[in-house]
């Protein structure tokens, strides 16, 4: 590294002081924590985005978002060259930078890395970065932060793309390495003329059947009810009514989104008794989840929630019902490529309800550890992989090779027999393919297939709902002295250690019918999390009680003075 490169660093660095006595790690959100003090960290951040551009000599992303916290908050996080998230290879040396006391042993670490890296340092080749931000008043200085970290790199260039939801971002990344358009008007573009071509192709049985096509979405008072405004307008087929769009004075997340929407199972802020009967949506902070409600009758706030479970669900049988039509035609060739290998990925948080109904629909079920980059791992390991999360994160992935022969099948279908059920089978399933954002989940995308496929089927929100009934299910924490004591197995299905203790959480599970439950450590505080599911409410909260005393008795305060 030259000596004016290694001068440009400290000068930078010695602008942000870190905060003091907080250690900050980075995780499947980036940095997140109270934004006043992320400058430091958020600056460092421009460094390491400006460092894996010339290491993957690809155009990256850096995005400024808390996601579903509290409006205070803020964080940072990495999009890695194929629009997903920052390798995992890369983590700890974030934590070290962002950890690093001083400008000087930041310079060390930075100057240890790229020789392990191999990373080719000379101010010639430029590194790329896509920033993008959410809607907190916080955003607009964390953002100089990263471009002046970003600057301290010869040769790095930061393009600003303004505020966008995350999934944009990402969506960007992907395009920009792609060499596609990346810019929001592209991404606006993608998204509704796919909506558009999968209601053109709705059957004619079900566009004359009276289905209501009215949706009233929640905005969580974020960057996604005001990009939402802008995409309602290039829809047709669709009537979108957006609420707590962030224009009303209403708070980031308080009282609103989809985070709220799932864990509390109340309505909104902004929705009660008027909207009884109606199908409504909610997405988090910044759009890059999304759940369903509808509110039963005007006698409380409690809803109806329909959850990611749910959408994978609609998502897996609206495939596989399009898979099968388009089978039906090339039997006759030998090498057709059109039996997909669809695959379905989901956690132990599932609802079981949900995976019992995808093994009966024929579906390969595989299960991960509890992290979308599990998920997005093992899904990319199908022709189409499906992965949600209840929370209502998730995607849907195509191999290029599966999406190519798609084409090319496409193609011959519309030589020997335009419009064929065969070649609308086709179109459908490349439709959805441009439609769902491939590099996260997207709220926005999703909400649009969610609509597409409602359309198709001409169902309500309730016939929706009655793909399956969910079992009642109870989520506790206890608090341990080591979380670190618990180990599992199994897609943390089954605790290894402490010995003795997956015996005892057997032993209660076979008392209840319906009876399922497991324990994993927290990533982040020392609790241990319990998860338990019954036939019944009253069962499930007995057996999940149960199991806690069971992780008290093993590893509680208690037990340390055995």
């Amino acid at each position: 590294m030259k000596e004016e490169q290694r001068l440009l660093i400290l000068q930078s660095s010695s602008l942000f002081a870190p905060p003091e006595g907080v250690k900050l790690s980075y995780g499947t959100a980036g940095f997140r924590a109270d934004a006043s003090i992320l400058k430091s960290t958020v600056h460092r951040v421009g460094i390491l985005t400006a460092l894996r551009s010339l290491k993957t000599r690809s155009v990256v992303g850096l995005m400024i978002t808390a996601s579903h916290n509290k409006v205070t908050d803020n964080g940072v996080k990495i999009v890695d060259p194929s629009g997903g998230m920052l390798s995992q290879e890369w983590e700890p040396f974030a934590d070290q930078l962002a950890n690093a006391e001083t400008p000087e042993a930041l310079l060390s670490l930075i100057t240890e890395f790229i020789e392990k890296e191999k990373i080719s340092f000379d101010g010639v080749r430029t590194a790329e970065i896509l920033l993008g931000r959410d809607t907190r008043p916080s955003g607009e200085s964390l953002l100089k932060a990263a471009k002046q970290g970003i600057s301290s790199i010869f040769g790095a260039m930061a393009l600003d793309l303004g505020i966008l939801t995350t999934p944009q971002l990402h969506w960007m990344v992907r395009a920009r390495n792609k060499s596609m358009a990346a810019t929001e008007p592209a991404y606006f573009e993608q998204i509704s003329s796919s909506f558009r071509c999968l209601v053109d192709l709705i059957p004619n049985e079900t566009k004359s059947s009276k289905m209501d096509n009215r949706v009233v979405v929640d905005g969580a008072d974020g960057v996604g009810g005001e990009k939402l405004e802008v995409l309602k307008n290039m829809l047709t087929g669709l009537v979108i009514e957006v609420r707590n769009t962030g224009k009303g004075g209403g708070l980031l997340n308080d009282g609103v989104g989809a985070d709220y929407v799932q864990k509390e199972k109340v309505v909104p802020r902004g929705f009660g008794s008027n909207d009884v009967g109606i199908r409504c949506a909610s997405l988090d902070g910044d759009a890059d989840r999304i759940v369903y409600f509808k509110v039963p009758d005007n006698s409380s706030s409690r809803i109806d929630l329909v959850d990611g479970d749910k959408m994978l669900s609609l998502f897996a049988l609206f495939i596989k019902e399009q898979l099968s039509i388009l089978t039906k035609a090339g039997n006759e060739n030998p090498n057709n490529n059109s039996q997909a290998r669809l695959g379905v990925v989901q956690t132990a948080y599932a609802n079981g309800a949900s995976t019992d109904y995808l093994k009966q629909l024929g579906l390969e079920v595989i299960f991960t550890p509890t992290g979308v980059k599990h998920l997005h791992e093992k899904a990319a390991q199908f022709d189409i992989g499906i992965y949600f999360e209840a929370n209502g994160h998730g995607t849907i992935l195509f191999s290029e090779s599966w999406l190519s022969w798609l084409e090319a099948r496409n193609n011959e279908l519309s030589l020997v027999s335009e419009g064929s059920e065969q070649q609308k089978a086709a179109l459908r399933l490349l439709s959805v393919s441009k439609l769902i954002n491939q590099a996260v989940g997207d709220a926005l995308s999703s909400l649009l297939l969610v609509e597409a496929i409602l359309q198709h089927k001409g169902w309500s929100i309730d016939d929706w709902n009655k793909l399956y009934q969910d079992l009642p299910s109870r989520q506790l924490k206890v608090k341990v002295v080591d979380r670190t004591a618990v180990t599992t197995t199994n897609a943390e299905t089954i605790a290894v250690s402490p010995p003795g203790i997956q015996e005892a959480i057997d032993a209660e599970i076979a008392k209840y019918p319906k009876g399922r439950c497991f324990i994993r450590p927290s990533g982040t505080e020392d609790v241990i999390r319990v998860y338990a599911e019954a036939s019944t409410q009253e069962a499930a909260d007995s057996l999940a009680d149960s199991v806690a005393k069971i992780v008290d008795r093993f590893l509680g305060f208690g037990s340390s003075e055995q």
